[in-house]
């Protein structure tokens, strides 16, 4: 089962890359400018899925962002800074409302050229979704899943403890663990800036940026959210480290099922002061600073 769940893996990227040009996503990218273009139907869904956690969260979370990310790549490898017009042009690219979905047709059209659609912020999260439905169809009741460390889906339970214990690392000493989760029938994810990040004349920027003004987002150091489903804890974490603590605060306490553990730059010193949103004392363990 473990290798069936892996080549699914395989199959989802052939689908959902834009670093390919023969996914259907390339595909989508390089003709809904022209006409509407016909979806799969499991790849639709994520797309309305990813189109409706963009207007939950203001398009903190912007599935049409990949031009804002091309151009702080290619200023990082020229080691420079986007220009203010840069940055204003790629912009008028992005946005949800550059798309139009028919649900009726199941197709996909883009306003303008130059739109594309990048699910880089939720497509591991699903992918360990459909790896979850795969093994429970199977009939397997106790595993966890990791994408890369950063988005984990668990279900049952691990050696009686009640779920699947996984460390968080803290944000500003990697190589210690700031708290445990105890992850049940649930998924997580991380999102932070703490190894993608590049220095330019003494001023470090991370690799999050703010679809809504085109630059890095800077009001947190690291975000971990606990959701149903890893499409949405993926997604969340992303949106979460963008919009800061009270409109996170605030969407959690209206989502039932979703919780975060926020953690700002610290107003002092080096002492991390994380707000918890709707995570239970119980799946939560922060350990003792030595």
């Amino acid at each position: 089962q473990a290798a069936a769940a892996l080549a699914l893996v395989h199959e989802l990227e052939a689908q959902m890359t834009v670093y390919r040009d023969d996914s259907e996503l390339s595909g989508v990218n390089r003709r809904a400018a022209d006409e509407p273009v016909e979806v799969e139907s499991a790849l639709f869904a994520l797309l309305l899925q990813a189109r409706q956690l963009a207007v939950e969260t203001d398009e903190a979370f912007d599935p049409t962002s990949g031009p804002l990310i091309d151009l702080w790549r290619s200023c990082r490898q020229a080691v420079r800074l986007p220009t203010d017009e840069e940055i204003v042009a790629r912009r008028e690219l992005t946005g949800i409302e550059q798309v139009d979905f028919d649900e009726r047709q199941r197709t996909v059209s883009f306003r303008k050229q130059g739109v594309e659609l990048n699910l880089g912020g939720i497509g591991k999260g699903y992918a360990l979704d459909r790896i979850g439905q795969l093994l429970f169809d199977d009939g397997l009741d106790h595993w966890l899943f990791h994408g890369g460390n950063s988005s984990l889906l668990a279900r049952g339970d691990h050696n009686a403890l009640g779920g699947w214990p996984v460390g968080l690392r803290n944000p500003l000493f990697p190589k210690q663990r700031l708290a445990t989760v105890l992850l049940r029938d649930c998924a997580l994810s991380t999102s932070g800036t703490g190894v993608q990040h590049f220095r330019l004349e003494g001023k470090r920027y991370g690799h999050i940026l703010d679809p809504r003004t085109g630059r890095p987002a800077d009001g947190m150091l690291s975000v971990t959210v606990l959701a149903p489903t890893a499409a949405e804890a993926d997604a969340l974490s992303t949106a979460f480290f963008v919009m800061g603590v009270e409109s996170s605060r605030q969407y959690c306490d209206n989502r039932e099922g979703v919780g975060a553990i926020l953690i700002p730059p610290p107003r002092q010193g080096r002492t991390l002061e994380p707000i918890v949103c709707g995570i239970s004392a119980e799946v939560l363990f922060f350990t003792e600073t030595p």
